[in-house]
């Protein structure tokens, strides 16, 4: 019997992991795709005139168990892939992509879409019904339903090609992430490195079999490495190594991929009557144009840069002062960030670790959460796993009311890529009066356990979890009609204003003495390093600015191309030219970022990577009007609830935050936060 063909008949409806095995997937998919296809035949033949019922509903409520197998597989793809799975992503994304396009490019079903949004008028529809009209018309007409035969097939091609193009991409640059280590068997070539450190190094070691100390690329290996090491030489190793994922000669290079999937979506946009992949995008993101987004980014590096520059210099000097040292490079940035981090505030991020035991960091989100929202979380072992680190949850409201399944994943291990990523197995919707909950998770790579630590985070690593947090409560707290347009269902520079706000209870007295407590003494974290953690909060701001917004300039720049200037054949140098007015370190030949950019080249962020930026002023703005009443007033976050994080995109993301702050955004907010006014 397959799992994923029956009903899931678990507690509060989540997927059966235990009883899914790889050979399921194939079958699944396969059965599901013919079940949808079935139910957009029906919406098609309907005898009845198209009406708002009988084709927009009907259209949104269609393939509901093909997205829920969809999201099992692709959520564990990225969690919890092996060999096997990747192989079979590799054969059912062309099925996906085949049926998505015999979806959008079906004239006869765009025919009876564009005739009820013809007459949406008189329709008398709710706003959140309008929003899913409007998105569903312009989910054809921007997509391709009114090109001819000929140019439909070209579209069917590029986006089969693109599907398994940035498939490859992601397992090239997890396999290039896995396949290096750096084994240390001398102890002096320890220097300088965290106790913490070298204990999971030396796990890491025994777990391989080898003797010694061995450190990864997986971010909790590597940014205390970087961070901490007094041996320069293997510093630069660690950092080249990271540096150029994807950019050697060996069957996991992406440059070719780079420049294939950049080429397609440059013709894809102009196949659909637009200047650029970045224009088609950007058209339906609060930002409305491409010409928009590098007015926001260049007039943030007018602003960053002065900052930014003299920081660095700051930092070259103090190296030089320190250790001689005349030749500053990229390996060099955080060890003299933290030496003069300590120098300049007599704070060393270390010191802070054992008041951020895991479990209380958890315990404080939820706490923050009960006092902003409500929101009880309790720990449950009656639901399956797909790994037995990951912890369940279930979460309430105030009366006892089910709001939703919470999953969390923490640690890093084979088959999981790196990063920190919100996602979910189930939306939420409302169907025959009946309330459906989401099925929440994040995951995380922070620091393990070791045999005689429990968890203990940076502070860089708490910020994270109340970041994919905050995405998770913008899930969690969805209170619409139509799953399309719920929780994080929303502009893309928008749906990081939930996520990015929460770090700011991070910064704050009143919330970490909540939770921040020393994990051997249950000693409440001092004021006198609260005040070290504020004061150092816009420590090299200006530099940590700069780097976000060559990022976002970086994916302008290619995703800003049209589909004849593309004309270099090296990614290498095409990024050079993108960064020139943000570099400040050396360039490294052997290093390259695009072709480990998974953001834009495997996720969701093309020509979105500046709405990190965008929704800084956003969040900054935001938590300016938390702090005016006291950062818990609960008059203030159930606005915050009931006009962002239960809306999903059901109205225009401006028009959903004037109604929570009263007005626009001002970005002084943000700078004043960052120290660059």
């Amino acid at each position: 019997m397959n799992p994923l063909l029956h009903k899931f008949d678990t507690l509060y409806d989540t997927a059966p992991f235990e009883k899914i095995k790889n050979e399921h997937y194939l079958s699944a998919f396969e059965q599901c795709i013919k079940e949808a296809q079935q139910e957009i035949d029906n919406i098609i033949n309907n005898d009845q005139a198209p009406s708002f019922e009988n084709t927009i509903e009907a259209l949104e409520f269609s393939g509901q168990r093909l997205g829920r197998v969809s999201s099992i597989f692709f959520n564990l793809n990225s969690a919890e892939t092996n060999d096997e799975m990747q192989k079979i992503a590799q054969e059912v994304s062309p099925l996906l992509t085949k049926f998505s396009n015999d979806v959008s490019l079906n004239l006869e079903l765009f025919i009876r879409v564009e005739e009820v949004y013809n007459h949406r008028e008189s329709l008398n529809l709710t706003p959140e019904e309008l929003m899913l009209l409007e998105k569903k018309y312009k989910g054809f007409s921007r997509n391709g339903a009114g090109l001819n035969p000929e140019n439909k097939d070209k579209l069917r091609e590029i986006d089969t090609e693109l599907s398994k193009l940035s498939l490859i991409f992601g397992e090239n640059t997890l396999a290039e992430t896995q396949n290096y280590e750096l084994h240390i068997t001398h102890e002096k070539d320890l220097r300088g490195l965290p106790e913490g450190a070298i204990e999971d190094a030396l796990q890491t070691a025994k777990n391989k079999d080898k003797e010694g100390w061995i450190f990864t690329l997986d971010f909790p290996s590597y940014i205390p490495f970087l961070t901490y090491s007094d041996h320069r030489e293997l510093r630069k190793e660690m950092a080249i190594a990271a540096g150029k994922k994807g950019f050697q000669q060996n069957k996991n290079n992406n440059e070719e991929i780079v420049l294939r999937i950049t080429q397609l979506r440059a013709s894809r946009a102009k196949l659909l009557g637009y200047e650029s992949h970045a224009h088609f995008v950007l058209e339906e993101r609060m930002a409305e144009s491409a010409e928009k987004v590098t007015e926001f980014l260049e007039n943030l590096l007018e602003k960053a840069k002065p900052k930014a520059v003299e920081q660095f210099n700051e930092l070259k000097e103090f190296a030089f002062k320190k250790d001689n040292l005349t030749d500053f490079q990229k390996w060099d940035g955080a060890y003299y960030s933290e030496k003069l981090k300590h120098e300049l505030f007599d704070f060393d991020e270390e010191i802070l670790k054992p008041y951020f035991q895991l479990e209380n960091v958890i315990e404080g989100s939820f706490e923050i959460a009960k006092r902003l929202y409500d929101l009880h979380f309790k720990e449950i072992h009656t639901i399956e796993k797909y790994h037995k680190d990951v912890k369940t949850y279930k979460v309430t409201n105030q009366k006892g009311d089910f709001i939703a399944v919470y999953y969390a994943d923490f640690h890093p291990r084979p088959g999981k890529r790196n990063g920190a990523w919100k996602t979910g197995y189930k939306n939420q919707w409302i169907l025959n009066q009946e309330n459906s909950r989401p099925h929440i998770s994040i995951v995380c790579n922070f620091t393990k356990p070791t045999a005689t630590k429990p968890s203990l985070l940076t502070f860089n690593e708490v910020t994270t979890l109340f970041h994919e947090f905050g995405h998770a409560l913008h899930g969690m707290l969805a209170n619409t009609k139509y799953p399309s347009l719920s929780g994080t269902s929303v502009s893309w520079d928008f749906v990081e204003l939930p996520s990015q706000i929460m770090e700011n209870w991070c910064f704050e007295q009143e919330a970490l003495e909540l939770f921040a407590k020393h994990y051997e003494t249950g000693e409440i974290i001092p004021n006198s390093l609260i005040q070290k953690i504020k004061k150092a909060s816009n420590f090299l701001e200006g530099l940590q600015t700069l780097r976000q917004i060559s990022f976002g300039l970086l994916d302008m720049a290619w995703h800003s191309l049209n589909e004849n200037d593309l004309t270099t054949t090296s990614v290498k140098e095409f990024e050079i030219k993108a960064f020139e007015n943000t570099l400040l370190y050396p360039d490294v030949t052997e290093n390259c970022m695009s072709t480990a950019f998974s953001h834009i080249f495997q996720g969701g962020y093309s020509a979105g990577y500046y709405s990190y930026k965008w929704a800084e002023v956003l969040d900054a703005d935001a938590f300016e009007y938390f702090k005016e009443t006291g950062i818990f007033n609960k008059k203030i976050a159930t606005r915050f609830k009931d006009f962002v994080l239960s809306q999903g995109g059901t109205k225009k993301p401006m028009e959903l935050y004037t109604q929570f702050r009263g007005q626009e955004p001002s970005p002084d907010a943000l700078l004043k936060r960052a120290g660059l006014l």
